[in-house]
């Protein structure tokens, strides 16, 4: 429980539970890359990109504090507002400002979290995670990125699959639950385009968004096996044959969802 003063977040899957916000602030628990995640959000500080936390120290808990940004996140039952193609234009410009911001960090010796497939990475610091409670909106507009447990180095081409895969949203329609249903390859494309994502990255954009779902889905799956508990609920609880499902419809979509960026 909470201690006096402080309220719990929500927080994603691997810390929920263990997020609070005291006064202005965000507690978090810390990992064996915190000080490179720590490093990221200096420089993001320092590039002035106000679209993240700023990192302001270690608390007599041993927790990073983080400044706490005001707004809404996007979480089910998904409110209309976060559905409409202004926002998914939001979020791939908010994703594009982080990649011009995070450009020229160029850190070395330090420890990320969980590395992408190598073909994916260019030596950009990616977020990996900008999943729909992992964006600050206000307005109906998307302000900041929250959540860089798992940055580390990739590439825009792997950002930008990760969020389209997310936000479109890739999969089949039958597991798509809200008015994105019959939407997704349009979106697909308005993602890119809004982004501006290079001609060489479009083509290889679907190939990304595959990849990147067996790539988060094997990291949710070692978690659920190695007792993490709230891994292991989404696990059993339904997205082990989510994932059988999405694997076998990018195969049998990717040319129509190739075609669709052309």
């Amino acid at each position: 429980m909470p201690a006096e003063g402080e309220t719990q977040l929500l927080g994603g899957t691997a810390n929920r539970g263990l997020v609070v916000r005291v006064g202005d602030t965000v507690r978090r628990p810390l990992r064996a890359s915190s000080t490179a995640t720590h490093a990221l959000l200096q420089h993001l500080e320092s590039a002035g990109f106000k679209g993240a936390p700023t990192y302001l120290g270690i608390d007599e808990q041993g927790r990073e504090v983080l400044t706490y940004l005001p707004g809404e996140t996007v979480t089910a039952p998904y409110p209309a507002w976060s559905m409409t193609v202004e926002a998914l234009d939001s979020v791939a410009l908010l994703l594009r400002a982080y990649h011009d911001a995070v450009a020229d960090f160029r850190p070395a010796g330090l420890e990320w979290a969980e590395p992408v497939p190598p073909g994916y990475v260019t030596g950009l610091i990616s977020h990996n995670d900008p999943n729909l409670d992992n964006v600050v909106f206000r307005d109906g507009v998307a302000v900041a990125l929250i959540d860089f447990d798992l940055a580390g180095p990739g590439s825009e081409l792997w950002d930008v699959a990760t969020a389209v895969r997310l936000w479109a949203p890739l999969r089949p329609d039958a597991d798509i639950h809200d008015v994105r249903r019959g939407h997704a390859t349009a979106r697909l494309r308005r993602f890119a385009d809004t982004y501006g994502l290079a001609e060489a990255d479009r083509l290889r954009l679907v190939d990304a968004a595959a990849d990147n779902h067996i790539w988060c889905m094997d990291y949710v799956r070692r978690g659920a096996e190695t007792g993490h508990p709230w891994f292991h609920q989404r696990w059993t609880t339904g997205e082990s044959t989510l994932t059988d499902r999405t694997n076998i419809w990018f195969k049998n979509q990717r040319e129509a969802l190739r075609r669709a960026l052309l």
